[in-house]
């Protein structure tokens, strides 16, 4: 195509008034024969040679020629955009947070993106028991509220609204981890049946992980107090303590398999915020270009995990079933379950990296908001101490131990309450249309979800919501039927942050018993506090996600015993 010179030489490129300008009406002419070649509409020759073109590409056309066509395609895109709105049958939904009306409503998503949290809340309050729906950038999410809708979310058959579609949506699993885990998420399974059965076994080895990681990356004096990164020390001690089961000794204290660990988890969640910014049909090409970090973090793990998956293929086949010394851990398990499977190095190392993911944001996140609480609070650590220790010269270091500690577990779950994980939960795609039990009309692809922050700062629900009460579930527990039921890792329509259901989050187990551990052993261990005139670090709240200060300090030292 000729190029076309956008400087303009104000004695030759203006026209009289009613005449069209020499060079728009160039520029006009070579874009509409450009695209009648590429339409095949050919111009002809008369028998004297000369040619003849449509009106529009003939000099003497002025601009008044065009404005039938482009009032009418300007007309049509319009007609469209409100038919399509129109004829939406979301649009019966109440919208909270901006309009819905085309174009608006991506502008809308933005400011949703900045207030969440509080639109939620006020999506909560105005439509309690009913839905409500919020713009996010790529498309809409329908939420729902109140114990009968939250129970119907539960109750749908994954035919209807799935749980693993919208998880893959939600992550952009396959770009962002490829489509295998998404096609064939078996890995799922290892953790809600071997993993949570293995617990009394491989909890010990947790324990003893931790409890040196702490000691390496907290290295706090008798005396002196220590200024810690809350977020990036807990990162680094719960991806430890994860990979003591998750890959083995030696691999869970090389540090540049720790890191690309950690760096994956942080990676995971960039990648997908850009591509959540893009329609589908785009995703696959910004992938490419600006969010492959994590798939570059798989292909680096390739080097510490290749040389373990190889060893342990070797040793089943050297000693089959009587190979006494074989490892009790999440890649063991993986490698075995892919034999029937796509057992190729991709496929195992892409489902070790998303277990890592999954142990690591969720447990770090939630660790974070617990380090915070109770160095703002540090009154609370002679109650948790004094149970502590009663429980472990009993008990021992076991899971058994774990799940006598009442104020330590109870000091989790209002944690847990009071931030959450994500300000929504139950998440789910429709598959097919379907009606809600209010009878609202869901279309298929939409995406609904409850509003699990709203729920869980409900004062008909929580006595004194705002009110961070560590010890609220510990006395629920000592009440008639409660001490199941107010534990951390049970959920109800009341209580969300791991979903409910079928689908609640399905390692759980393993994490509640991990952080217990790891919060029992700092208790007992040291003292800790807020730096000196400083704020409790504050949330940050984004889209739906609900993230612990990241840059917040927390002091250490050595437990000072009373003399």
């Amino acid at each position: 195509m000729t190029a076309f010179s956008p400087h303009i030489n104000t004695k030759t490129d203006f026209a009289a008034p009613g005449q069209t300008c020499p060079r728009v009406h160039a520029f006009l002419n070579l874009v509409v024969f450009e695209a009648a070649e590429d339409t095949h509409i050919n111009t002809t020759q008369t028998a004297s040679g000369s040619t003849l073109s449509p009106p529009l590409l003939r000099t003497g056309a002025t601009m008044e020629d065009w404005y039938p066509a482009l009032y009418a395609s300007l007309v049509a895109i319009v007609v469209s955009w409100f038919f399509k709105w129109w004829s939406d049958p979301l649009r019966s939904v109440p919208t909270v947070g901006g309009s819905d009306l085309p174009f608006f409503s991506y502008l809308s998503s933005f400011k949703f993106s900045e207030n969440s949290r509080q639109l939620l809340e006020d999506g909560y309050r105005r439509y309690y028991g009913s839905v409500f729906k919020v713009p996010l950038q790529d498309r809409w999410m329908v939420v729902v509220s109140g114990p009968k809708l939250v129970d119907d979310l539960r109750r749908r058959p994954d035919e209807e609204l799935s749980f693993r579609v919208a998880a893959a949506e939600t992550i952009q699993t396959k770009h962002t981890v490829g489509p295998g885990p998404t096609e064939d998420p078996y890995h799922v399974d290892i953790i809600r049946e071997k993993l949570t059965r293995a617990l009394p076994a491989v909890l010990p080895d947790v324990i003893d992980e931790l409890q040196l990681a702490v000691q390496e990356y907290i290295p706090a004096q008798d005396d002196e107090w220590l200024s810690v990164d809350a977020m990036r020390v807990i990162q680094k001690v719960v991806a430890r303590a994860s990979s003591r089961v998750f890959v083995g000794e030696p691999a869970c204290r090389i540090q540049e398999y720790l890191d690309l660990s950690v760096t994956f988890t942080i990676d995971v969640i960039k990648d997908r915020t850009i591509l959540n910014l893009f329609p589908n049909v785009l995703k696959p090409v910004i992938a490419k270009v600006f969010a492959n970090r994590a798939l570059t973090n798989i292909r680096r793990a390739r080097k510490h995990l290749k040389p373990m998956i190889d060893e342990r293929v070797a040793n089943v086949k050297k000693y089959g079933s009587s190979w006494t010394e074989k490892p009790n851990d999440m890649l063991q398990w993986i490698i075995e379950t892919a034999e029937t499977r796509d057992n190729s190095y991709e496929a195992i190392i892409q489902r070790v990296m998303l277990v890592n993911f999954a142990a690591i944001h969720t447990s770090s996140n939630s660790f974070t908001h617990v380090l915070y609480h109770l160095a703002q609070h540090p009154q609370y650590l002679a109650p948790l101490r004094e149970e502590i220790e009663g429980v472990i010269k009993e008990e021992g270091w076991t899971k058994l131990s774990m799940g006598k500690m009442w104020k330590l577990d109870s000091f989790f779950r209002e944690s847990q309450r009071i931030n959450g994980i994500s300000l929504v939960s139950l998440t789910r795609i429709a598959m097919k249309a379907v009606t809600l039990d209010d009878g609202t009309f869901i279309p298929r692809g939409t995406l609904v979800s409850a509003a699990s922050y709203p729920t869980h700062h409900d004062d008909s629900l929580y006595a004194d919501p705002e009110l961070f009460d560590p010890f609220r579930f510990a006395r629920l527990r000592e009440e008639e039927g409660g001490a199941t039921r107010h534990q951390f890792v049970n959920t109800s329509v009341d209580y969300m942050p791991f979903g409910h259901g079928r689908h609640a989050c399905p390692g759980r187990f393993f994490a509640a018993n991990e952080l217990k551990a790891m919060l029992a052993y700092i208790v007992l261990n040291y003292d800790l506090k807020l730096p000196d005139g400083t704020e409790p670090p504050a949330n940050r709240y984004n889209q739906l996600n609900v993230t612990p200060a990241p840059k917040g300090k927390v002091m250490f030292r050595k437990r000072q015993v009373p003399k």
